[in-house]
């Protein structure tokens, strides 16, 4: 499964429809003040900004804010909400592509992290953060906690989402780290359409030595984005990695 595959025409068109509880206002209320606090009256630049679920409410908040974007038809997407020079958007890989900077704030939301399926490209998906932020800017992900301990021995896979019209599961592969998330939606007559998307999980502990690789320290962790206390029943996580100061970087 290629993610240019993954996140073509369909996907971009129903995405919005299909993610509608996380598009709602009050979903959206914690998570964009929460980074216009971040950004601190810098400017903000998402990684796979989407169809602009995020980019478009905090950009009305004030913050300017910038895209990367891999998938085309998803920007398609975000130009029916907002033009160019509200949100410029950069066409490619949030682990390489450049946007004209320098940033306050870089942010990664809803497990997309995971998209990159090595831990290599992750970890360049850090230092692309850095690269495009300011001394003592921010770079904020939200991500879930792997969720192994569901998994009874012999057991491959967890049923996650169950709703009327739709069943989510996810089949892990252990060994290499990676899982899949098949998503059954059914329409009225009972047939059942799948999709796929392929992900690498990443460990809290993992993604914190990935972000000391390329510069940061983890500033906070919280379960969501009301600031709710971590712990180890969180199922998952919005942490907050600040990239060293001027003065750090001289060893002052």
């Amino acid at each position: 499964m290629r993610q240019d595959d993954i996140w073509g025409e369909e996907t971009a068109r129903s995405y919005d429809t299909f993610h509608a509880d996380m598009s709602a206002l009050e979903a959206l209320a914690p998570v964009v003040s929460r980074l216009a606090e971040l950004a601190d009256g810098g400017r903000a630049l998402e990684f796979a900004v989407g169809t602009g679920r995020v980019a478009v409410p905090l950009a009305r908040r004030g913050v300017p804010v910038t895209g990367i974007e891999l998938s085309q038809p998803m920007i398609d997407q975000l130009r029916t909400k907002a033009d160019e020079e509200t949100i410029p958007v950069i066409l490619g890989d949030m682990a390489t592509a450049e946007a004209p900077g320098p940033y306050q704030l870089v942010y990664l939301v809803y497990n997309t992290i995971s998209n990159l399926l090595t831990q290599p490209e992750q970890v360049e998906c850090f230092r692309n953060a850095a690269r495009h932020l300011s001394p003592g800017g921010r770079f904020v992900i939200e991500l879930s906690v792997p969720e192994l301990r569901q998994l009874p021995p012999g057991q491959q896979a967890v049923v996650w989402k169950t709703e009327p019209g739709y069943a989510g599961l996810d089949t892990y592969d252990v060994l290499n780290q990676h899982l899949i998330s098949h998503h059954f939606r059914y329409d009225e007559t009972g047939r059942a359409r799948l999709t796929r998307s392929p992900h690498r999980y990443i460990w809290p502990a993992e993604l914190d030595l990935m972000a000391q690789l390329a510069g940061f320290h983890l500033e906070t962790r919280h379960a969501d984005w009301n600031a709710t206390e971590f712990t180890a029943e969180s199922g998952s996580h919005v942490s907050v990695y600040r990239l060293a100061g001027e003065e750090q970087r001289r060893g002052l």
